[in-house]
């Protein structure tokens, strides 16, 4: 039909665009990602990895995409009494795609499943459920990398065990009291960027020294990323140099530890 056939206040038509996504399969359309789990994956990872893929292409899971980013996050740093409860709030959305990461282990499968293929595998899931939605993939890669560290310290094998726990558990509570943990990371200050030998964030053993032990930490950081996390990897300057603390949301006597976000990025 030519433009001057068509209906009265009718002005175009669309046309030569690609329709919307619906029943897409991930897995099925990208030829490349097969072959790399074929060739780098365990054998039964692309068993788990079409079912996967395919769930992800419905309509209603790519809208929850749409919806973590239309709908973005709010800090209250105070509740309604004047209260310190530094909460960040996100929609619904976004907690959805957190679950179904952590149900599939994006966040851990490496350490839950180690042996030759799995980090080939876990890639390949991030790799798919990043189609949806990326910002998610932030606590979800942080808390996996922060395996390494935590288990170099036998003092923190509670954290280690709750990262490994397929519950996502959204609840501000203390960590004690939860079905599962993620973690966030604080390194970048305004002061040194990417050189973190410059932070001036110091740390003070509360009692005895050393790896393991109780240190208080001052300072501000520029980036705190993922701030609903129950606990960061922060960098602070203590006596023998920059090094590596875990910092909760929560403190052991169940107080909200003094952990204040100034605004979101």
């Amino acid at each position: 039909m030519k433009e001057s056939e068509l209906p009265v206040g009718q002005t175009h038509r669309v046309e030569n665009v690609v329709s919307e996504l619906e029943g897409y399969d991930l897995w099925a359309a990208d030829t490349a990602l097969q072959e790399s789990v074929q060739r780098h994956a365990r054998a039964a990872a692309a068993q788990r990895l079409q079912p996967f893929a395919q769930k992800l292409g419905q309509q209603a899971y790519l809208q929850l995409g749409a919806q973590a980013n239309r709908y973005r996050p709010e800090l209250a740093t105070h509740d309604a009494y004047g209260r310190r409860i530094d909460l960040v709030s996100f929609h619904p959305a976004y907690h959805q795609l957190m679950q179904t990461a952590i149900e599939h282990e994006l966040h851990s499968l490496p350490w839950t499943q180690p042996g030759p293929g799995a980090h080939a595998e876990r890639a390949a899931f991030c790799y798919l459920h990043t189609q949806v939605e990326a910002g998610h993939g932030c606590p979800i890669t942080m808390t996996f990398a922060a395996m390494p560290a935590l288990r170099s310290t036998p003092e923190l094998s509670f954290w280690s065990s709750g990262i490994m726990s397929r519950h996502y558990d959204p609840r501000n509570i203390a960590a004690p009291h939860k079905r599962g943990l993620t973690l966030g990371m604080g390194m970048t200050e305004k002061q040194g960027g990417s050189d973190v030998r410059s932070n001036s964030s110091y740390a003070r053993a509360i009692a005895a020294a050393g790896r393991g032990a109780a240190y208080e930490l001052t300072g501000h950081k520029f980036f705190l990323s993922a701030p609903m996390s129950d606990a960061f990897l922060v960098l602070a300057q203590a006596p023998g140099g920059l090094s590596c603390f875990l910092l909760p949301r929560w403190r052991d006597d169940g107080e909200k530890n003094t952990l204040e976000l100034v605004r979101l990025k």
